[in-house]
C-alpha cells in the first residue's frame, strides 16, 4: 500500500474513483459495510462528480481499494484517468 501516499486524492477524477472501485472488486453498496463513515450515496456522488468527499474520507476509500490492488494498478489508474 506504499503507493497510496503518492496519490493525491484531490486530483483523482470521478472516472478514476469508479475504475479504482471496480478494479478492487467492490460494488457501491459494499462500501457501506467496509467503511463506517461512507454510504452508497457518497460513493455515487464522488464517481459522478456531483459532490466531493472530504480528503480524509477519500483517503479511507483509497486505502480500502489499495488493499485489493497492486501498486502498478493503483498508479496506472491514478495517472491515466
Amino acid at each position: 500500500m506504499g503507493e497510496t501516499t503518492d496519490v493525491d486524492v484531490e486530483e483523482l477524477s470521478p472516472m478514476a474513483w469508479r475504475l479504482l472501485r471496480v478494479a478492487a472488486g467492490y460494488e457501491q453498496r459494499a462500501i457501506e459495510r467496509e467503511v463506517d463513515e461512507l454510504v452508497q450515496a457518497h460513493v455515487s456522488m464522488l464517481e459522478s462528480g456531483t459532490r466531493a468527499l472530504s480528503p480524509s474520507r477519500r483517503r479511507l476509500l483509497l486505502e480500502l481499494y489499495a488493499e485489493e490492488l497492486d501498486d502498478d494498478q493503483l498508479r496506472a489508474i491514478a495517472d491515466h484517468f
